[in-house]
């Protein structure tokens, strides 16, 4: 075996590095091919790591499995503040366990979920955290498949939570009875300051609901 071989055996692998990196802040792995074990042992890396505070995974291929990963990571690390993980294929069962997590982590501020399959399910597991979670300021989930009662979960939780300032649901799949909800939870939640629902068939009823709203408060809506 050539000594260049040799050398190469010797180099640490991405997530070895992280578990003993003192400086690095920003790791963006956009529009890699992540598999479960890459993904898995990055997932555990950050268990570890004290000083990583955005990770940009985008487009990455990321299913399920890696997302159960990633949310075991967020119940013990303390300083990542950014997560993303749009354009993926985690679908409802990966934002369970996410929005898991989202009820235990405390400095997660910024996650983007946008086109990622979440249907309801997944969607009412999100509201559910966000009626606990204390840190979370923004979450993107547009090009999903959130329905009327997704979007009227989430409506129930903004009458809770207190901190998230940007929330975007923009092209999912509810009507107006969804975003009628919504406009009702502008009516408690005095946080959100941008919200955008564009490219929903929210009708004439919703978009009036939301207009009425908005004259009222600081919050944009966008629809």
């Amino acid at each position: 075996m050539s000594q260049t071989n040799n050398r190469s055996d010797k180099r640490p692998t991405l997530p070895k590095a992280l578990k003993i990196n003192l400086t690095l802040t920003t790791l963006n792995l956009d529009a890699n091919w992540i598999v479960e074990n890459g993904g898995q042992a990055l997932a555990e890396a950050l268990k570890t790591n004290s000083n990583l505070t955005t990770l940009n995974l985008a487009g990455s291929w990321i299913r399920s499995s890696v997302a159960v990963s990633l949310s075991e990571a967020l119940n013990t690390n303390s300083t990542l503040t950014t997560l993303g993980l749009q354009n993926n294929l985690i679908g409802d069962n990966g934002v369970l366990t996410l929005s898991e997590a989202l009820k235990f982590n405390s400095t997660l501020t910024t996650l983007y979920l946008q086109d990622n399959l979440i249907r309801d399910r997944g969607d009412q597991a999100l509201a559910g955290a966000l009626k606990t979670n204390l840190n979370l300021t923004t979450l993107n989930s547009w090009n999903n498949s959130i329905r009327d009662s997704g979007a009227q979960a989430l409506a129930k939780a903004l009458n809770l939570n207190s901190n998230l300032v940007f929330l975007d649901l923009a092209g999912n799949s509810f009507e107006s009875i969804g975003a009628q909800a919504l406009a009702e939870a502008l009516r408690m939640n005095s946080a959100l300051m941008i919200l955008e629902l564009r490219n929903n068939s929210i009708g004439d009823n919703g978009a009036q609901a939301l207009h009425q709203m908005s004259l009222s408060k600081r919050c944009i809506v966008e629809h």
